[in-house]
């Protein structure tokens, strides 16, 4: 029997308002049945002094306890079981197929936290002992990483499960011990009541305090803006539009107190072929690039809005195996219908403008809000004099960009605006020039992939899903990976301080027998 009700999950309780919405089905257009109450101020005062009177004691979890609670998540969503997958189908008109897939995802990053904990590498334990006899003395200094506070997570539009309610943002918070107060995003609402209701299972039975996690659903703005004025709010995490996103950080940035605002929110991720690349494979690469394109009706925040090239040989082979996957492909629904229309708007726009020529189209199809993609041509000299054509579509929609020489395309990369990725297909013949793209390449974008596509994002240690503004609002971070815990926490540094209350990681008998640099040299696990 479902859980669904519809309520406002504040702590462990579970409240009403006068305000309801619900949820729309883009496949159809058609409203779904259940209704969701709407949070407002009072909620977000509520869950956040409940997210306040758990912190000390949550931040003061043993690395095992709160990763064993990072893993009881994991176990909770999975046994859901299918009522995620449909729920999460007739919100987001996502094929069961990705859904399933971003569960796995979703799960997968929380087992991948619980064991970054456990490790203790994220605490930078560093001790510099005393050394009495030196001239002058040095007094004993330890240093640790600790948690920032409670953490504002806004849901995704594009990823109901990875980028929501227990996506990344959510799982690094509270991996680095911060409780978290998730807005919820207005589209699918059931699906996030759902996980939502498996986070406080898991409270639950790991006997935490209750305010560790609340989930406030609603359509307005003015919920997400007074979760971000809350004083006890200590950061952000968000992932949508820059227009949102900017929002956020200046509401943020105005309070007594400013907080960091993490967001992450537009690219166009371009992809550079390189010449020999080009004419070595030009038609394989035109179908893989519309694969990439049109994957997920283009809603990916890695998705290859543009393409750089120097045109020549290979390059009608590409356009025209490209042509050819869109038009023999199948068009996909889009996340809503505001987003359906904005995509058109956009595709309207670059199909009027007098530098642009549409080469490539996919198939167009009777349903509701279905993404046809577009691919548009346009010269070197055209895209550098309007920014407008550099502008991210969010959809199955791609420039191809004609550089007339090596030197154009370095000025195009060196001048874009901040990327979370920046991918190059080159050959060994093409390394020489690719070497004189790559310091720009370096300084415009978070993530250089070479041979591969943008679409698709691991979870890993090594990973950066960020990138300089407006990819995101701080390109030292990312959203993704295990390094994404250093977003919310701080350093803290203790002198002289006796050892029975030092923080566990900086005791002298490293009762956490975790890895810690002791004078400037790292000392193995005990």
């Amino acid at each position: 029997m479902s859980k669904l009700n519809g309520a406002i999950l504040v702590g462990s309780r579970e409240e009403r308002s006068e305000e309801s919405f619900g949820a729309v089905d883009p496949s159809t257009g058609k409203p779904l049945d259940q209704q969701y109450c709407e949070a407002d101020a009072g909620h977000v005062d509520a869950a956040c002094a409940l997210a306040t009177d758990a912190f000390d004691a949550f931040d003061g979890l043993s690395p095992d306890a709160r990763a064993g609670f990072l893993e009881t998540i994991a176990d909770k969503i999975m046994a859901i079981g299918d009522e995620l997958v449909t729920t999460a189908m007739a919100e987001s008109g996502l094929p069961r197929a990705r859904l399933e897939g971003e569960r796995g995802r979703t799960c997968n990053q929380l087992r991948l936290f619980a064991a970054e904990v456990r490790s203790g590498e994220w605490i930078d334990a560093t001790i510099d002992p005393a050394l009495p006899d030196r001239q002058p003395p040095r007094v004993d200094l330890r240093r640790a990483n600790r948690a920032v506070g409670p953490v504002a997570v806004f849901g995704a539009s594009n990823f109901p499960l990875a980028f929501s309610v227990a996506g990344g943002d959510t799982a690094s918070a509270l991996a680095a011990g911060c409780p978290v107060v998730v807005k919820g995003h207005p589209a699918h609402p059931g699906t996030g009541e759902l996980v939502a209701r498996a986070i406080r299972d898991a409270i639950s039975e790991s006997g935490l305090p209750e305010g560790v996690f609340s989930y406030l659903p609603g359509r307005s703005n003015a919920l997400g803006s007074a979760l971000v004025r809350d004083p006890r709010i200590a950061a952000v995490g968000f992932t949508g539009s820059r227009s949102g996103g900017l929002a956020l950080a200046a509401i943020a940035a105005e309070r007594e107190v400013p907080i960091p605002v993490y967001a992450e929110m537009s690219s166009i991720n371009p992809v550079i072929l390189m010449p020999h690349a080009l004419a070595d494979r030009g038609a394989a690469l035109g179908e893989a690039f519309a694969g990439s394109l049109v994957m997920g009706a283009g809603q990916f925040c890695t998705n290859p809005g543009i393409v750089l090239t120097l045109g020549g040989e290979g390059f009608d082979p590409f356009v025209t195996a490209a042509a050819e996957a869109l038009s023999n492909g199948s068009p996909a629904v889009m996340l809503t219908g505001q987003i359906h229309a904005a995509y058109n708007e956009a595709v309207s726009a670059l199909e009027a403008h007098p530098a642009t020529s549409r080469v490539a189209s996919g198939a167009k199809g009777d349903g509701a809000n279905l993404c046809s993609a577009a691919v548009f041509t346009v010269s070197g000299d055209d895209f550098v004099a309007d920014r407008a054509l550099s502008q991210e579509v969010f959809g199955s929609a791609s420039v191809i960009v004609r550089c007339r020489d090596l030197a154009q395309m370095r000025e195009i990369l060196a001048n874009m605006e901040g990327q979370l990725t920046i991918t190059f297909h080159c050959d060994e013949a093409d390394e020489a020039d690719a070497a004189t793209l790559m310091p720009a390449a370096q300084d415009r974008c978070g993530r250089i992939l070479f041979g591969g596509w943008p679409t698709g994002v691991e979870v890993c240690r090594a990973m950066v899903h960020g990138g300089p503004f407006p990819a995101t609002t701080d390109p030292r971070t990312t959203s993704v990976g295990t390094l994404a815990m250093m977003r919310f926490v701080r350093p803290v540094c203790y002198q002289d301080t006796p050892d029975s209350l030092l923080p566990a990681a900086l005791r002298r008998d490293n009762p956490l027998s975790i890895a810690r640099r002791v004078d400037g040299v790292w000392e193995a696990r005990a």
